[in-house]
Parts: structure tokens; sequence; C-alpha cells
């Protein structure tokens, strides 16, 4: 199915409660993200990959699939935002666990690279553009060949 296809079907499927706080925060994220990134569906959710054109080597786990990189989803009882820029850069994510708390009166609900948000109202969209907006393709490319060739992103 093409891609457009899907990411309208999970679009269309999205709870009526979450649906408003989701679509704000995609466009937060299509508005920040820096060029070169483009809006995907993989794993069951929207996804902004390296496209194949700037990084054929595609995802090491998956090659057949382009490199991703942010990654966004409508689940049970929250909203998710995978960075995967957290596994590979720990002075980003130390900047947004500092920035957050400051942005934030609540405590950070956080995985290793997943952000959960049980409270919509309270989504930090302005901190979300910023931080999406701070690896370009290029330093994306570069961070996760280096982590890469450490076996730690496996």
């Amino acid at each position: 199915m093409e891609t457009r296809t899907l990411i309208n079907n999970y679009l269309n499927n999205i709870p009526k409660d979450k649906k408003e706080a989701f679509l704000k925060l995609r466009e937060v994220l299509k508005e920040n993200i820096p060029s070169g990134f483009e809006e995907s569906f993989q794993y069951g959710m929207i996804t902004y990959i390296v496209p194949y054109s700037i990084y054929p080597e595609g995802y090491e786990c998956k090659p057949k699939l382009p490199l991703p990189f942010i990654s966004i989803a409508a689940q049970k009882n929250y909203l998710s935002l995978y960075h995967l820029g957290f596994y590979a850069d720990s002075e980003l994510l130390v900047w947004f666990q500092e920035a957050y708390q400051k942005a934030v009166p609540s405590k950070l609900d956080m995985g290793k690279s997943c952000i959960r948000f049980k409270k919509l109202a309270k989504i930090p969209y302005d901190l979300i553009g910023e931080l999406v907006s701070k690896m370009t393709v290029s330093e994306w490319i570069r961070v996760y060949e280096e982590k890469r060739g450490k076996n730690h992103m496996k």
C-alpha cells in the first residue's frame, strides 16, 4: 500500500479523544524537522526517515527499510514520540530531560527513546519543535554510524 494511504488510514483511525493533540504534534514535527527527512510509515507509526536517496544503506536492523529518525504514535493510553537520536546522542538526551523539567511541571514519562504523553493538555509542543530541529540529516547519519560501529544501536 502507498505511504500516503497508510498515513491517511492511520490518521482516520486515531480515537477522537487523541486526534487533536496527535495532529498538532504531527504538525509541529513537520514544521520543525530539518530538510531532507521524509514522512513515511514504519512499524505501524508515522515515521520521519532518511530516504534511500540520501542513505542507501538503510536501517541496520532491517536494511530493506530506510533509516528511521523520529516516529509518533497514538497508543491506547497515550501519545508517544520515538526519537532514535536519544540512543545515539547522550548530550541531546540530557538537554531534553533538563529542558522538559523546566517546561513541564510533571514527571517525564520516558523509555530509552520513547516519550509518553498521557496528559495531552501538557504536551510541550514548543519544546518538541526545538528537539526535532536540533539534528540535521547529516548529523543523524554521522551519529548513527558512529554508534553503529560501536554496536550501541543494536
